[in-house]
């Protein structure tokens, strides 16, 4: 693994990064920022807790937040006393293996990827945060530290512009992204987990212990033809990740049926496994709208938000 190398100083390098992002600016944040009325902190709900003070149980505590080692060993009810930190750091996990390369239209999932991380990135250090970034490609190959400011988000930005499309041979590891994260961000934070989950077995369990110790969404990519074949006849298929090619006949009404009986037994697996794993999913597809994607996800956790009636966040829940 290596560092990314250090921020450009001199702005034409970064001239397609800022091409993007004014665009986006425009687009999309100003949209948002209208939509959400400046409650952002709905959609990210990932600002740090800390443990700040242990205190005997009154009869308005939320009994959540009793601590029963202590209660046990002081024979009286104690709970935990949260302050909340303002600043926040966020990770973007970006999956970059050869299979986010495919779009079946105008849009590639590595597009969209990059108009996402844009987006988030911009309106977090807006208001003061941090991001920072680990890139995979076939295996976790750069990192750009944690930093704020709109220079950093553009030198993100143009790190994944400039980056070459992966000519690697081989099945994603998305495990070893997970387990390198798990390692190096340290201090609590929201972690974007931005994929398309085709990957090989064994990242549910790394996934799962990455949200005990933080605050983390899913951000799955996919094509509406990775989903349902159109009749396009005689077409031929490439494996992006093993470089099989096969010869199908999408005029076959019995083979369309079968590829969407299996996709969808697919879908329904990974969500059961994000689930699993305790973490939030927003799903992107290359012909959806962002704004209205990011909007569908904030409207999902409000709803969470209010069934559970404000309970501690995942990670604290395993921590309690």
């Amino acid at each position: 693994m290596k560092n990314s190398p250090p921020e450009p100083s001199a702005k034409p390098a970064s001239a397609g990064a800022e091409q993007l992002l004014r665009r986006l600016e425009w687009t999309v944040l100003r949209r948002l920022d209208g939509l959400l009325q400046g409650d952002y902190r709905t959609l990210l709900r990932g600002t740090g807790m800390d443990l700040a003070d242990l205190r005997e149980y009154q009869h308005h505590d939320d009994v959540r937040h009793i601590d029963w080692n202590v209660t046990a060993r002081l024979e009286q009810p104690h709970v935990r006393v949260f302050t909340e930190d303002r600043e926040m750091s966020a990770w973007f996990l970006l999956d970059l293996s050869p299979s986010m390369d495919f779009g079946s239209s105008e849009q590639r999932k590595r597009n969209v990827s990059a108009e996402f991380v844009a987006v988030l990135a911009r309106m977090l250090t807006r208001h003061g945060n941090r991001v920072g970034a680990m890139l995979y490609g076939s295996g976790v190959d750069a990192v750009i530290p944690a930093r704020g400011g709109r220079h950093h988000v553009l030198h993100l930005l143009h790190t994944l512009q400039a980056r070459p499309e992966t000519t690697h041979l081989g099945p994603t590891r998305l495990h070893e992204l997970l387990e390198s994260a798990a390692n190096l961000v340290r201090r609590r934070s929201t972690v974007f987990v931005v994929s398309d989950f085709i990957t090989e077995p064994g990242w549910e369990k790394p996934l799962g212990q990455l949200a005990r110790r933080h605050e983390v969404v899913a951000v799955r990519l996919l094509d509406p033809l990775e989903l349902d074949l159109p009749d396009l006849g005689l077409i031929p298929i490439r494996d992006v990740e093993t470089g099989e090619q096969l010869l199908v006949d999408t005029h076959d009404a019995g083979f369309r049926k079968r590829f969407a009986r299996i996709a969808a037994q697919r879908e329904a697996d990974l969500r059961q496994a994000l689930a699993r794993a305790g973490v939030d999913a927003l799903e992107l597809s290359t012909d959806d709208n962002l704004v209205d994607a990011i909007m569908r996800f904030t409207e999902l956790r409000k709803r969470r938000s209010r069934a559970s009636g404000g309970a501690l966040p995942a990670h604290l829940k395993h921590a309690a």
